[in-house]
């Protein structure tokens, strides 16, 4: 595949926006995450005609992106984070931006696909900046990449209101050195090999709703990165075979698997790990699991677009992850 444009590094001081693209979320876990990114970063975000952001890096509060909804980026609309009209121009908004270098996503759940396919997605090639997020931002990483942009599948900003140190830091290198090089040992082989390629893919339920959208396309020779939380073993099932029957599962050169958190068996006792052993081993490609990356205690931030490397000779494997 042509390699896709990795937008600049981050820089304290640059202009970041956060927005709410799917679900609503816990407000004061928010405002802490808010808070911190306010002390190193310029943070833009709909505030809905409410108060500015304290701490902003720049000083002179935080203006906002745009107000279609008089709570803003923390409006509530049911099970989404406003009305598809909020959330979407929020989120052009944050594209086209002249100032942001990066958009955060303020958390996952559902709803983004409803509107973002409808979006031009050639500004964010024409002026490239970072997006931020995982499990329902796997619907904008996948147009991203459609766009010919790298994004960086990472934690949300409420999770960094939770003031894990270690995610925090995480992130802020990524972000900062998206070239620079990690490396993670000690995951479990599944199936043997050696591969290399761009890291592409994310939640599985999400790339799966993508694919019956017709807005999938998986890089020929890609490393594909899958997670997912709270889905029945059987579901696990469905959402592969329907992958693997569409032809998204044959391009990749290797699969690495992150966490499937609360995947628990139904009354019939299958557990996950049998479904991804029975559905990926026939691919014939390395497969790994274990990576810290998704809904489990520790999300590792990964650059999707980026360099990928599967080493797997033993039990043991070793994946290797760089912005190129």
């Amino acid at each position: 595949m042509p390699s896709l444009i990795l937008p600049p590094a981050l820089r304290p001081g640059d202009t970041i926006a956060v927005i709410a693209p799917s679900s609503p979320f816990e407000p004061v876990l928010a405002w802490v995450g808010l808070g911190w990114f306010a002390q190193r970063y310029r943070v833009l975000f709909d505030t809905g005609g409410g108060p500015p952001l304290a701490g902003d890096s720049r000083g002179g509060g935080a203006p906002s992106l745009s107000a279609p909804s008089s709570r803003g980026l923390f409006a509530r609309t049911g099970y989404l984070a406003g009305n598809d009209a909020r959330r979407r121009d929020e989120l052009v908004h944050a594209l086209s931006h002249p100032d942001v270098r990066a958009i955060f996503a303020a958390r996952g759940g559902y709803g983004a696909n409803r509107f973002v396919h409808r979006l031009d997605w050639t500004v964010l090639a024409r002026h490239p900046r970072w997006i931020v997020g995982f499990s329902d931002i796997t619907a904008l990483h996948v147009e991203a990449a459609r766009a010919g942009v790298a994004s960086l599948h990472g934690v949300h900003v409420t999770a960094l209101g939770r003031g894990d140190t270690r995610a925090r830091a995480a992130l802020i290198r990524a972000l900062e050195d998206p070239l620079g090089e990690r490396s993670f040992g000690g995951l479990t082989t599944l199936r043997a090999g050696a591969a290399e390629g761009p890291l592409f893919g994310g939640n599985l339920a999400l790339l799966h709703a993508c694919a019956a959208a017709g807005r999938l396309r998986v890089p020929e020779g890609c490393v594909l990165l899958l997670e997912d939380v709270t889905e029945r073993p059987y579901r696990i099932d469905r959402m592969l075979s329907t992958l693997e029957v569409g032809g998204h599962l044959a391009p990749a050169a290797a699969v690495v698997l992150g966490d499937f958190e609360q995947c628990d068996p139904g009354p019939d006792g299958v557990t996950v790990d049998e479904v991804l052993r029975d559905r990926l081993l026939p691919l014939g490609v390395p497969v790994v699991a274990g990576l810290p990356i998704g809904h489990g205690l520790r999300n590792e931030p990964a650059i999707l677009g980026g360099f990928a490397r599967v080493l797997s000779r033993g039990p043991d494997a070793v994946v290797t992850l760089a912005g190129a």
